[in-house]
């Protein structure tokens, strides 16, 4: 894995990480989020949070009959990033898989950013459609495979993390250690 390192301009995402994307599949990664969060803030480096807010007559209520994550407390970050979230660069409320909201596109663009590294929940979708959409951008993606579950369960976290080896590159799929050791 030589010759691979994050650019200095680099954001960490954390994708979706609220209460109703927490369950027995994917509450383990709640601290190994925090602890990311943690590391990174600690050399200065800037943080970006997402919320995912369902509306009414979305698509996701629409074609696949979803209608969670409507109201708090499931839109509601989990306590232990809350505090993460009151110092971050910005909380990002989207309304679809992505990050990519006009807000985040301006936020991206102001702060010059080169590098976005991305986790959370869910792998399979939220964390997975940002990592493509950013490469797609001219962006150079990072999914952090230890900081991210999807709420579906672990093969569905395999899945995603398989198809993004294809969207993004396998390379682009680090640990957090391996993250740190690039810095």
């Amino acid at each position: 894995m030589g010759g691979i390192r994050v650019e200095k301009r680099a954001a960490l995402v954390v994708v979706d990480l609220q209460n109703g994307f927490v369950n027995r599949h994917s509450r383990h990664v709640v601290p190994a989020v925090e602890a990311l969060v943690d590391r990174w803030s600690a050399g200065g480096r800037p943080v970006v949070f997402t919320r995912y807010v369902n509306g009414p007559d979305s698509p996701y209520e629409r074609l696949l009959g979803w209608r969670r994550l409507r109201e708090a407390p499931e839109t509601d970050l989990v306590d232990a990033v809350r505090g993460h979230a009151r110092r971050a660069r910005a909380v990002i409320e989207k309304r679809t898989y992505t990050w990519f909201t006009p807000e985040a596109e301006e936020l991206s663009a102001a702060e010059r950013w080169t590098d976005l590294v991305f986790c959370g929940v869910a792998t399979d979708s939220c964390v997975l459609k940002s990592a493509a959409d950013a490469f797609e951008r001219g962006f150079t993606p990072w999914i952090v495979t230890d900081a991210c579950a999807s709420e579906a369960g672990p093969d569905v976290h395999d899945a995603g993390l398989r198809i993004a080896r294809r969207f993004i590159g396998a390379r682009q799929l680090v640990t957090t250690e391996e993250l740190f050791a690039r810095w």
